[in-house]
């Protein structure tokens, strides 16, 4: 990747490292009884949150059939707007038969589960710290005085002083390697529909197979698109890490050569990959 490269890629995800952090005057030393206090507060606020949302009857939605409506426009001009002007909503029967099988789950569901809730708050926590413990630079990680605490959402004022500096730093940096990426790719002369197809942004690559053309396959369950083969051929591999196969397609760059093409493509999973390959031509197919 000459643009969008893995450290690129990780500064992205250091844009915004004082989300959902606030001032806290004791978190600037390891204390344990104050961790212990601040768990037991996010693990309510987490538990009653959870159950609010188990509690919403579905029966609010049945709600909306037979609901009067009317043209933006004319909501907000002032005016009495005519019966005629009304339009009254009538909801399919297809849609009725979804929310009552939605209100018999409701009726039938369990008792909240409060066990199960504090195991999945507890799981989130290690998450946090794990990742935390990758992505904090390492002069701000070094700072922390209990990493348990800054996951909890806790940090001292200077502390968050330095990441609201860090990140406005990252979002420019990221920001202009963004903008150049995207000048260089409006440069380059391709075709607008090889230009406007080859975009398989968090689609994962299933199979990549090699012969006289390279056939890579992707699942687009999770992406923006359905094509779902990519055949490069006469492929000459220039760079191939690792465990290509079962990683996340994250961004690509394409370019023209005197005899084709040169994609650079950039994957996620458990560790980030890259892929460069030159190619007589690129053929996008769904099958």
């Amino acid at each position: 990747m000459r643009y969008l490269t893995k450290e690129w890629y990780e500064l992205c995800q250091q844009r915004s490292l004082e989300f959902g952090l606030r001032a806290h005057r004791g978190a600037g030393v390891h204390d344990e009884a104050l961790y212990r206090r601040l768990y037991k507060r996010k693990e309510k606020a987490f538990l009653k949150e959870r159950r609010e949302m188990y509690d919403v009857d579905p029966r609010y939605l049945l709600a909306h059939d037979g609901a009067e409506m009317m043209r933006v426009d004319q909501y907000f001009s002032g005016e009495e707007i005519a019966d005629e002007d009304k339009l009254i909503y009538r909801m399919p029967e297809e849609e009725k038969a979804r929310i009552h099988h939605l209100i018999a789950q409701y009726d039938a569901r369990p008792a909240f589960d409060e066990v199960a809730c504090k195991q999945e708050f507890q799981q989130r926590q290690e998450w946090g710290l794990e990742i935390h413990a990758e992505r904090l630079p390492g002069e701000i990680l070094q700072q922390i005085a209990d990493l348990r605490v800054f996951t909890l959402g806790y940090c001292t004022k200077d502390m968050l002083r330095q990441l609201k500096v860090v990140s406005s730093e990252n979002v420019r940096k990221t920001d202009q390697i963004s903008q150049e990426y995207r000048q260089a790719q409006q440069a380059e002369p391709l075709p607008e529909e090889l230009r406007n197809h080859f975009h398989f942004h968090d689609c994962t690559v299933t199979e990549m197979l090699s012969g006289d053309d390279l056939v890579i396959r992707l699942d687009t369950q999770g992406g923006f698109t359905q094509l779902n083969k990519i055949t490069f051929v006469a492929p000459d591999i220039i760079k191939q890490d690792e465990g290509i196969e079962g990683k996340f397609w994250l961004y690509n760059e394409l370019y023209r050569t005197d005899d084709g093409y040169e994609a650079h493509v950039l994957l996620d999973g458990k560790e980030m990959a890259e892929f460069i390959v030159r190619c007589r031509d690129i053929i996008i197919e769904q099958e």
